[in-house]
This record gives structure tokens, sequence and C-alpha cells, in this order.
């Protein structure tokens, strides 16, 4: 069975990590995001409703 041998698809997984983790992701890295995260502030918890039958 072919599908068992990992002669030529371990090498090729392994050049596409190394192209991956050191070409492409420090470019895609060093972009800035086009919106700067906020400090979310903190908002007061509404009343708990009150059932006419309790």
């Amino acid at each position: 069975m072919p599908q068992l041998n990992p002669n030529p698809w371990f090498t090729i997984m392994v050049l596409t990590w190394f192209t991956f983790s050191l070409l492409i992701q420090p470019k895609l890295l060093s972009f800035t995001p086009t919106n700067k995260p906020m400090n979310k502030t903190v908002t007061t918890k509404p009343t708990q409703w009150i059932w006419p039958w309790t």
C-alpha cells in the first residue's frame, strides 16, 4: 500500500512547515492590525426580574 510509505510525504511536510515557520509567518506577523484593541468598560449588572407571582 503506497499510503503507508512516508518516504516522500514526510520530507514534503517538513519542508512545508519550515517554509511556513521561517518565511511566511514572520511576514504575516509584521503587519499591524487595523483596529487597535480598546479597554472595555465594566457595565453594571441589570436588576433581576421581579416575578409578580412569587
